[in-house]
């Protein structure tokens, strides 16, 4: 039986920013196929960069990022790649730059070679899928946060990628807007990789947990997702529920 590589895989990496002499991430191994899982820990210990690195968005100082055991050895590479990855920014003002909300989520498809009927139809159901029909004539900039929030996300999923990396996608949402991603996340097909510092959002959201510690990436243990209310990024350590 012949077994399939991973849809991404990392391995060994390190990076140092520009500058500096030690790195921020180091000998990092990582592999997905279809997983869920949530990334967590303290600001600055590499979360984002490791998402820019996987997109080709920054070159690691050593190792190797591979798309189906393929090794992506340059900007060309890397353009495949991202066709079948969506990466969510954590600020949706990065993300959204067209007038209309139409125009930002028919973009991608456009780019992959869709005509416009059906890039506007490929939009359209998008949209809808989100509970944002009839939003297509909306102005981007004047959307709400949450709903700024959606759309971006919607211009990632009209692109249909195999893999979907989230960066902070619960932060700064209305309790109801939350609860709406979560259920949205929910319903997708798509592996992905959620950071977050909210925790009960990784717990509803993710199967597996991973965390950065001295530079490295390792897998929190099984019991530190819990079904109930909350998950503990170091389940053994002594804690304190609140009240």
């Amino acid at each position: 039986m012949t077994t399939l590589p991973p849809l991404i895989e990392l391995r060994n990496i390190t990076y140092s920013y520009p500058g500096r002499t030690t790195p921020i991430l180091e000998e990092v191994n990582f592999s997905i196929c279809d997983e869920r899982i949530g990334l967590i820990g303290p600001n600055g210990c590499g979360k984002t960069t490791l998402f820019q690195i996987i997109m080709g968005l920054l070159t690691p100082d050593r190792g190797e990022v591979l798309l189906e055991g393929m090794v992506m050895a340059g900007e060309k590479d890397f353009r495949i790649l991202r066709r079948k990855l969506g990466f969510l920014f954590q600020n949706s003002d990065d993300q959204l730059f067209s007038p209309t909300v139409l125009e930002d989520v028919a973009f991608g498809p456009l780019n992959l070679g869709s005509t416009a009927e059906e890039a506007r139809e490929i939009s359209g159901r998008t949209l809808e899928g989100l509970g944002l029909k009839g939003f297509e004539d909306r102005i981007t900039h004047r959307l709400s946060g949450g709903e700024k929030k959606l759309v971006a996300l919607a211009t990632i999923l009209s692109m249909q990628p195999h893999l979907l990396l989230l960066d902070e996608p619960s932060n700064n949402l209305d309790p109801e807007t939350r609860e709406r991603l979560i259920a949205i996340l929910r319903g997708l097909n798509q592996a992905h990789i959620i950071i977050s510092h909210d925790l009960d959002f990784l717990a509803s959201t993710c199967s597996h947990l991973y965390t950065i510690d001295k530079r490295r990436l390792i897998p929190c243990k099984e019991k530190q997702i819990h079904s109930h209310d909350h998950i503990h990024p170091y389940g053994d350590h002594p804690h304190q529920h609140g009240t």
